[in-house]
């Protein structure tokens, strides 16, 4: 299992950045995908989740990022996307996708990718 984040970057705060994690070595459109985020000095937070295609309303989001970001999946290219608009300060943090094992267990992840870094700065 392999999964590569990408996009990562520095941005003003509004500005607007594209995570993606490219996923190999499992059946990608079998699993709930996360992503989770880290600040330094901080534990990991939940940013958003989304089903195995086929869910109805199969997106779920932090209260933190909701309206601002949006999840989604691409099965044919084994890709989870984060997109990520008006972005403050303390969306600083690492990003990272996770594998989810277990429905609804959103931090409870198998498998993380090595992660990007995002940092919002004037």
């Amino acid at each position: 299992v392999q999964l590569v984040e990408s996009g990562g970057g520095m941005v003003q705060p509004g500005g607007s950045l594209t995570l993606s994690c490219t996923a190999s070595g499992f059946i990608f459109s079998s699993y709930d995908m996360s992503w989770v985020r880290q600040a330094p000095g901080k534990g990991p937070e939940w940013v958003s989740g989304i089903y195995t295609s086929g869910v109805k309303g199969n997106t779920v989001y932090a209260d933190s990022v909701k309206g601002r970001f949006t999840i989604s999946r691409d099965d044919a290219k084994n890709t989870l996307y984060l997109r990520m608009n008006s972005l403050k300060p303390e969306d600083t943090a690492r990003y990272y996708c996770a594998r989810i094992p277990r429905r609804d267990k959103w931090l409870t992840y198998d498998y993380r990718g090595q992660g990007t870094q995002v940092t919002v700065s004037s």
